[in-house]
């Protein structure tokens, strides 16, 4: 059951771990209605900055976290036909398997993330799914090493996340060192009806 004041409310109070997965399990029944309340944007946003910059959009895209599959629809309505969902949240898988947009989908543990190097994905998209309330930032060079050369990453960062400068501040340093470019950083809307924002990052792997 949500805390008083609801599940979107009390999110970035809550552990990371199984505390979290229980907590996403919990939520995953009245996710959507919880957001659409909040007339949340990031899935089209993400969306059309992958359709901005892929040179493929039959290849195969990961939706990392993809929780009640919210930003694989958003997925699909830009174009992109071969989506695979992950998540730590049965809760939440359960949601996504019923919107019929995916082709697999996959359960995480959130203490041993998979190795994808070899999975062949385009792109990676993380949608509202890394920063506070959500996954660490160790999951942002993850990612972006997941990716073979070529491969987009796509990524939302949160007003509350961006208070942290180490989730910025890796992306910066994947740049730095070559693992990958940055070529799209916007700032825009995420949860209107809250005032908050996102950045949506698009990033290259070199």
């Amino acid at each position: 059951m949500p805390r008083e004041g609801g599940f979107l409310n009390n999110i970035y109070s809550v552990a990371r771990g199984t505390e979290m997965q229980r907590y996403y399990d919990d939520w995953s029944d009245s996710y959507d209605a919880e957001l659409a309340a909040q007339d949340y944007r990031t899935p089209e946003r993400c969306a059309q900055a992958l359709a901005r910059h892929s040179r493929d959009v039959e290849a195969a895209v990961l939706d990392f976290a993809c929780g009640t599959g919210l930003s694989g629809v958003a997925l699909n309505a830009a174009g992109f036909p071969c989506i695979d969902g992950m998540d730590v949240s049965d809760g939440m898988l359960r949601e996504a398997r019923a919107k019929g947009v995916y082709r697999r989908l996959l359960h995480a543990d959130p203490d041993h993330p998979l190795d994808l190097r070899d999975a062949g994905y385009s792109a990676i998209v993380a949608c509202g799914a890394i920063g506070a309330g959500a996954a660490p930032a160790e999951c942002l060079d993850w990612a972006i090493d997941s990716l073979g050369r070529g491969g987009l990453f796509v990524v939302s960062l949160n007003d509350h996340t961006l208070e942290d400068p180490d989730f910025a501040r890796r992306l910066t340093a994947a740049a730095e060192e070559g693992r990958a470019a940055i070529v799209e950083d916007d700032h825009g809307p995420h949860l209107p009806a809250l005032g908050l924002g996102a950045r949506v990052y698009v990033l290259r792997r070199e």
